[in-house]
């Protein structure tokens, strides 16, 4: 919290990351995907019913009103002393989110919760700020953000390996004499895939809009099963029109620079 007006009443909403204390007194550590860092809400036990208490468990989501006061802990400036507490929802000791460390092969095994981890929290976080630092980069310098197909008929690159989009009954294919599936009844009357570059679209406006760029996501199909692998991505694709090799590689480097200056001064708020 950034707020320092101690003594005011607050109340915050989140889920419990952890909760310890002793037979008097409580500690939660709470969080509402805001920051990376819980607030921490300090519960005197005399003034609350057990048998509530015993629901807020790691996972367990709660509203709490407080007074917020300067901790004399360490860790964090700012505390809240519980005045009321509603347990919103309740986790039974199976959730599998505890206060130590995981894999990532077991968190792929619960990709519904990943989101709460602190990795995949930051990952989000620095995605979501990269992503305004991308398009101020280019707004900035008189770039327009243009907007290409996802579904296209087109193999930009040549490469043959892309993901097939179609209407068709695949179970009932309609074929010619050759044996070549018959499009006439699909919904696009040919065949049609995920684009793997938004780049022709994207010379195209250049050509009319002088600087674009594009920010979306495309697919490969290819079947490399590898970490620097993956079957959809955004890419991020300039246009200039009259820019030479040297020109592209300036932008390149001014961008890579903008962006890491950028993480560099929005990390410390996240």
């Amino acid at each position: 919290m950034k707020r320092e007006d101690f003594g005011a009443m607050v109340n915050v909403k989140g889920w419990v990351r952890t909760r310890r204390g002793s037979k008097q007194v409580n500690f939660i550590a709470l969080n509402d995907g805001s920051t990376i860092n819980n607030v921490q809400v300090v519960v005197d036990l005399a003034n609350f019913d057990e048998e509530m208490l015993k629901l807020i468990t790691t996972g367990a989501c709660v509203s709490v009103n407080g007074v917020m006061v300067e901790s004399v802990g360490s860790g964090q400036k700012v505390e809240v002393q519980a005045r009321e507490i509603e347990v919103l929802g309740t986790c039974d000791n199976t959730y599998p989110l505890q206060k130590k460390g995981h894999s990532m092969e077991f968190l792929r095994e619960i990709a519904h919760l990943r989101p709460r981890t602190n990795t995949f929290g930051a990952v989000f976080r620095i995605r979501h700020n990269m992503a305004i630092a991308i398009h101020q980069f280019f707004h900035e310098r008189g770039f327009f953000y243009f907007h290409t197909p996802i579904i296209t008929a087109s193999d930009c690159e040549g490469a043959g390996q892309m993901f097939q989009v179609t209407t068709k009954n695949l179970y009932d294919l309609k074929k010619d004499e050759t044996g070549s599936i018959i499009y006439d009844d699909d919904f696009f009357g040919k065949q049609a895939s995920l684009t793997v570059s938004g780049q022709l679209e994207g010379e195209l406006a250049a050509t009319a809009l002088g600087a674009i760029y594009t920010f979306g996501p495309t697919f490969r199909a290819e079947n490399s099963n590898t970490p620097r692998h993956l079957a959809e991505f955004w890419m991020i694709e300039p246009e200039v029109a009259f820019n030479d090799i040297t020109d592209n590689m300036n932008l390149a480097e001014e961008f890579i620079k903008y962006c890491v200056q950028w993480l560099w001064t929005i990390a410390p708020m996240m």
